[in-house]
């Protein structure tokens, strides 16, 4: 029979799945993260640091701060929206320091999957910004969200369904 500990985890994967199954299709569809859900992956760091195999309170606080270094520069320019960088701030904390740069590179490879996608979806597009040669605002339509729930998932979730089921 399992334990506190251990369904404490999986209801911690099986809600962060879910949750980031919605952002995602949030952000296909209206280019926008709830936030409501950023504090529902907030509210999931707290039994994932304390009870499960999370990182310790310190590594979080680090992934935190290091996120937030990385994402504001990169709102302000214009580059990440709002809701990408609450999400990957919160993401943070359940990843933590000794994994942050594992996700940062896993969400920045997905990140360039999902903008080719998206512009193999819309041709016309892609042609549009090869003409203007990246200027003008019609490139910033990436549902980034998209690549940061792929690097979690991939993160996160994928090594303890495969500890589990190993």
């Amino acid at each position: 029979m399992p334990g506190l500990n251990e369904l404490t985890q999986w209801s911690v994967i099986i809600l962060l799945a879910v949750i980031l199954t919605i952002i995602s299709v949030s952000d296909i569809r209206h280019r926008r993260i709830p936030n409501w859900s950023v504090l529902v992956i907030l509210g999931l760091s707290i039994p994932w640091i304390l009870l499960g195999p999370g990182p310790s309170v310190l590594s979080a606080s680090a992934a935190i701060l290091i996120a937030f270094g990385v994402t504001w520069p990169l709102y302000a320019f214009g580059l990440f929206g709002a809701g990408d960088s609450k999400l990957l701030m919160a993401l943070s904390l359940l990843v933590g320091l000794q994994n942050l740069l594992a996700f940062f590179v896993v969400v920045a490879i997905a990140g360039g999957a999902v903008a080719v996608a998206s512009l193999a979806a819309d041709p016309t597009r892609a042609l549009v910004l090869f003409q203007l040669r990246g200027k003008g605002g019609y490139g910033k339509d990436v549902p980034y969200g998209v690549a940061i729930a792929i690097g979690a998932i991939f993160v996160i979730a994928w090594p303890f369904v495969r500890t589990a089921l190993a």
